[in-house]
């Protein structure tokens, strides 16, 4: 059995269990109802309706499929000329020791599993996009090689990644599975490197009392995606918000084809529904469900707008270097802004009006404790030359020097 896959049995146990007993005890309950997608058909149109307890503990807040694993295809692999910038590394995990399951072992794991503290190496967190350069870092202060460094960098995700560092609560994505080894689940995270917290994440800070404290660590681009056959190439800003507020609902309106608009856009919450907000749409409101569909996950939203079921009449929104790297897809196209495409270049000169950061985003007060060290690393010339080997735009380029 795969360990990650157990370990997240065990916790889930409870809940297969309750299922189960409402199968067979409730008249009227099957396993179709209780299997289908309804629980996740509700939506969180204000924080305010919601207490802290009941923002942290809501489905909503929780990873999709099971981390930002889910919404990776491409293979993690390190640079074909990689270098090692590290050496004699402040950051190391601690020592593994024995874990005794609370059930047989040999019923639920194939050999014995161990747990190992942090150490002086920081528990992160973060968004899909920012996985690669995670385990960058694990191999170079760490040593890892590809497939134990991948299993070191699982994400949550951007919600429950935010959601993590401001209640003090675990990654407990993080394992290493080749040895047997799963990181401390005490060990809250102390360091997130996502896309930039959203109103609902700084509102439950505010009330749990907590500043964050963000700093941008690389570039990228926000960019909208449609089919490779829609002969649209370039949108301006404002057809954009035309779009997703119900404005404009047909390719016709825009020189395209006489074809109605299917426009997507992502859960509340995602790291593209923020960027979406933040950069294009503003106070805006989004039109109707009907006009505009919500998909869940980066690489669902991908799916749905290269699909041929929708004849190159989509558009939806991600990150640059999701697309580029994480998860390819021959059928798809990015279209322009403001006749500016979103290439290095221009996104490092700022012409491109969509470019982004990425955020290494730490607890107030612990600038000087281990997250906040880490992120001080991050932009050395150490810290910048591994991000820009992990695909990324550094905010310093020192190869250019």
């Amino acid at each position: 059995m795969n360990k990650k896959i157990a370990r997240k049995s065990l916790r889930l146990a409870p809940v297969l269990l309750s299922l189960a007993l409402c199968f067979t005890l409730l008249p009227g309950c099957s396993l179709d109802y209780l299997m289908t997608d309804a629980r996740f058909d509700y939506e969180l149109d204000s924080y305010d309706e919601f207490s802290e307890d009941e923002y942290a503990s809501s489905e909503f807040a929780e990873p999709d499929n099971y981390g930002s694993w889910g919404q990776i295809s491409e293979p993690v692999v390190r640079a074909e000329n990689w270098q090692l910038f590290v050496h004699n590394s402040p950051f190391k995990l601690g020592e593994p020791f024995p874990y005794n399951f609370p059930y047989e072992e040999e019923e639920y794991m194939e050999s014995k599993y161990f747990v190992v503290n942090y150490g002086s190496y920081p528990s992160l967190d973060g968004s899909t996009v920012v996985v690669p350069m995670a385990a960058e870092f694990a191999r170079q202060h760490l040593g890892f090689n590809d497939p134990d460094a991948n299993d070191f960098a699982s994400f949550s995700t951007t919600a429950s990644a935010y959601r993590n560092l401001i209640l003090k609560t675990p990654n407990n994505e993080t394992n290493i599975e080749s040895k047997s080894i799963m990181c401390h689940e005490s060990h809250p995270v102390d360091l997130v490197i996502a896309t930039e917290p959203s109103k609902r994440e700084l509102k439950l800070a505010e009330q749990r009392g907590v500043t964050l404290v963000t700093k941008p660590v690389c570039y990228d681009a926000f960019v909208f995606i449609t089919h490779k056959d829609n002969p649209v190439d370039s949108l301006t800003l404002d057809e954009v918000r035309g779009i997703y507020s119900g404005k404009i609902t047909n390719w016709k309106e825009l020189g395209g084809e006489d074809k109605k608009i299917l426009a997507y856009q992502r859960e509340e919450g995602s790291g593209s529904q923020t960027g979406m907000v933040n950069l294009v749409m503003g106070d805006l409101p989004f039109a109707d469900s009907e006009t505009v569909k919500t998909v869940e996950g980066m690489s669902g939203l991908v799916k749905v707008v290269t699909t041929y079921k929708n004849e190159a009449t989509s558009i939806g929104y991600t990150y640059k270097y999701y697309i580029d790297n994480l998860f390819k897809n021959d059928d798809l196209k990015v279209i322009a802004v403001e006749s500016v495409a979103p290439t290095s270049e221009n996104i490092r000169a700022q012409e491109y009006s969509l470019a982004v950061n990425y955020y290494g985003v730490i607890r107030g007060g612990e600038e000087t404790a281990v997250g906040g060290r880490f992120l001080d690393w991050m932009l050395s010339e150490e810290g910048q030359r591994s991000i820009k080997q992990a695909g990324y735009i550094p905010l310093t380029d020192y190869d250019a020097k």
